[in-house]
């Protein structure tokens, strides 16, 4: 891969507030946007190239490098860091170095974390990478194949059997905090026996926690919209009625975004992989001693976009443009 197109994508972001593991800087070790689905409510956008072939993106030691110097800068700027998250554009076990990428990184001393979508776990060297992580968040928006293919629109090749029999084996074995995501879309999110069907499901996995998550910034498709407040309710009473622990995930995370010093840098390779509010990324400007001027000129250079979403302005990174 040409050095300055990596260097242009960035392999690591943040630290940012996430919902679920504090404060996390991201690693972005897939390039946009290949992965093995396109989901409807991506907030990165339609997949631009489908593919179910591990590959070698980039090499470990380049990641390694890159969050290394984040985690310095991090620290030099007073942020805290609670985990180093593979959340990369495309889907993170397309990564034929996954393993070898969290070996080198266990030694810095923080928690490692991966959130798939599960479509590659009946591959036992996918299993065998994602057993190194000290956190997992697999995806299950449905147990039925109608449905999977309408919301997450997956690899022609994909068998979805093999899927929902991967995650259980590797539920089964592994020994770090599992936790899974069902994300709801659309007014009625789901009748009553789908859901259940999904919960009794995610049951047999026994995560940690199951959370219930919806569309909270800008989705791949503009007919995609949250349900409404009757909808998630219902949802989370079902699922609650099946699983010990359940969780929302369906609130802002907040502006709580870390500048390294670096407005320019910091902007770029967060908005590559998590479509910033406008109130965060005024706070984010604000902390790096720099005006709003700096988005206006991205935007100008088609660098950035913007996109209004349930009464908010994102902006994300363009990632058609190199």
């Amino acid at each position: 891969m040409d050095p300055g197109l990596m260097n242009e994508i960035m392999l690591t972001f943040g630290p940012v507030p996430s919902r679920r593991l504090g404060r996390s800087i991201g690693i972005n070790n897939i390039p946009p946007k290949i992965c093995t689905y396109s989901c409807i409510y991506c907030q990165v956008g339609r997949t631009h190239r489908k593919q179910i072939r591990r590959n070698t993106f980039y090499e470990p030691q380049q990641i390694f490098h890159q969050v290394k110097r984040k985690i310095d800068e991090t620290f030099a700027s007073g942020e805290s860091i609670d985990y180093l998250t593979f959340v990369p554009d495309g889907e993170p076990t397309l990564d034929a170095n996954l393993g070898i990428s969290i070996d080198l990184l266990k030694p810095l001393g923080f928690g490692i974390a991966v959130i798939t979508n599960a479509s590659l776990l009946s591959r036992d060297d996918v299993k065998n990478d994602l057993m190194k992580a000290d956190w997992v968040s697999i995806k299950i928006d449905s147990t039925r194949e109608k449905r999977w293919r309408k919301i997450n629109r997956p690899h022609r090749n994909l068998h979805f059997n093999h899927i929902l029999n991967g995650i259980l084996e590797f539920a089964k074995q592994y020994k770090g905090i599992l936790t899974t995501e069902t994300m709801l879309v659309g007014c009625p999110v789901e009748d009553e026996a789908r859901l259940r069907q999904t919960a009794k499901f995610i049951r047999l996995a026994d995560p940690a926690t199951a959370y219930l998550s919806i569309p909270t910034r800008p989705p791949a498709e503009s007919n995609v919209r949250p349900p409404g407040p009757s909808d998630i309710n219902k949802a989370f009473q079902i699922f609650e009625a099946h699983i010990e622990r359940v969780e929302y995930l369906i609130g802002y995370e907040g502006d709580a975004f870390a500048s390294t010093g670096n407005a320019t840098e910091d902007l770029l390779s967060i908005t590559a992989v998590h479509p910033m509010r406008e109130d965060a990324v005024k706070k984010l400007l604000e902390n790096a001693g720099t005006n709003f001027s700096v988005i206006d000129k991205f935007v100008r250079q088609g660098k950035i976009i913007s996109s209004d979403y349930n009464g908010h302005t994102f902006y994300m990174r363009n990632l058609r443009m190199n």
